[in-house]
């Protein structure tokens, strides 16, 4: 294995072990908070020392939210057209979870 593929196995590893933010406020599903990229705005609250992350997004920010932020970024893009619809309240008939 090369060197760039052992550290970016490494840098996944740690962003999968301290919980990626996306999928924390998906599993949330807290009442009245954010939707629309919800781990990206988890992880900025808590990288500006953001109190209450519990009580705004339904569950704690990451240990290391400065490396989960490019992940989250990525991630609430991506879902970004279900978040569209869940927040406008257009049901997709999407089921399932984690």
């Amino acid at each position: 294995m090369s060197n760039r593929t052992v550290r970016m196995a490494c840098l996944l590893l740690i962003l999968s072990s301290s919980g990626c933010a996306t999928v924390r406020t998906l599993d949330a599903a807290k009442s009245g908070a954010p939707v629309i990229y919800a781990g990206t705005r988890l992880d900025l609250y808590a990288l500006n020392n953001g109190c209450c992350a519990q009580e705004r997004f339904g569950t704690e920010a990451p240990p290391y939210p400065g490396l989960d932020l490019p992940a989250s970024a990525l991630l609430d893009t991506l879902l970004l057209p279900f978040s569209l619809a869940t927040e406008l309240g257009v049901s997709l008939g999407v089921s399932g979870g984690l």
